[in-house]
């Protein structure tokens, strides 16, 4: 089942076209990454979905049902630009917007708790926020977007400004709230972290989608042909005895050992590529190459460029 559907959905600023009728399906309980370059129009799209602003043409559908004021409370939204009262204390800021999403105070304290001891951020409740960090603020607002447990999460670039540290923590929460049976719509820069996270994503490129699907499948249906090689033997008798249909593009040594990569030719397969390699040298591993998902983007995002 699909906890949120994008349907043709149509969006116009001031005589630009943010979204040109760019459709998705969120299924219940996935991770669903929202890629593409800057102004391409992902956060147009989850301003939508978060009833921030409405669209021109198209639905958004909550549970396959029109998304209403009704949901909001089962929507947590993390937006690019973070916004906490810098005046507040800490603590009690969280307090009034655990509130605000239907908490009751004491079940909003007993959560916060929890929350702010796992951030260790607990010294931190009685400061201003202007005394905060810009990391340790992102950690608040993330606890608060996160805090009421609802059913879809949106977070919008949440990994920006942080260290690899508490970069991994909020991986690491992220993945907990999926097991949990959170639904997460993610959106960033970042395609490894698209890669370790995400079960699908949809890639907008100048308002319109440009590539949608399951990761592993993307990466797939982007495959190249690359192979690379752990061997043990003389590197010239490789590189004498290998077949035409094969290309070494090139040849490393290491602690490990040596490795080669190659590239099979159009029509040929791993196969082949394995019997012509074990007549010439002894192979110690052999496995695909698929391209990363940053090599993906790259790629689908300059084609559709030079399309327009």
């Amino acid at each position: 089942m699909n906890l949120i559907t994008a349907d043709a959905v149509v969006k116009d600023f001031s005589g630009h076209r943010a979204l040109n009728r760019v459709s998705m399906e969120v299924p219940e309980g996935s991770i669903y990454g929202l890629l593409g370059p800057n102004g391409a129009g992902k956060t147009t799209l989850l301003r939508i979905i978060n009833q921030i602003t409405a669209p021109d043409e198209g639905a958004i559908l909550f549970e396959g049902q029109p998304i209403n004021s009704d949901h909001r409370s089962q929507i947590g939204y993390l937006p690019e630009e973070r916004g906490l009262y810098k005046k507040m204390k800490v603590g009690e800021q969280a307090l009034y917007l655990a509130q605000l999403k239907g908490l009751s105070k004491s079940e909003a304290m007993k959560r916060l708790k929890i929350w702010f001891e796992k951030f260790e951020i607990g010294d931190w409740w009685g400061k201003k926020v202007e005394e905060l960090s810009k990391g340790m603020a992102q950690k608040v607002q993330f606890i608060t977007t996160v805090l009421h447990e609802p059913k879809l999460l949106i977070f919008d670039e949440p990994f920006s400004g942080f260290d690899p540290i508490n970069v991994n923590l909020l991986k690491q929460e992220i993945l907990q709230m999926k097991k949990n049976g959170a639904t997460i719509i993610f959106s960033t820069h970042n395609m490894a972290s698209v890669e370790e996270l995400c079960d699908h994503i949809t890639l907008i490129n100048a308002s319109e989608t440009v590539l949608q699907g399951e990761i592993s499948h993307i990466r797939e249906q982007y495959r190249t042909s690359r192979y690379l090689v752990t061997f043990t033997g003389d590197r010239e008798k490789l590189t004498g005895g290998l077949d035409s249909r094969f290309e070494l593009l090139y040849m490393e040594e290491n602690g490990m050992g040596q490795k080669a990569t190659f590239r099979i030719r159009e029509g040929e397969g791993s196969g082949d590529l394995i019997r012509n390699l074990v007549e010439i040298t002894e192979i110690k591993a052999f496995h695909e190459i698929l391209p990363s998902m940053n090599d993906i983007f790259i790629e689908v995002v300059n084609d559709a460029s030079k399309k327009n």
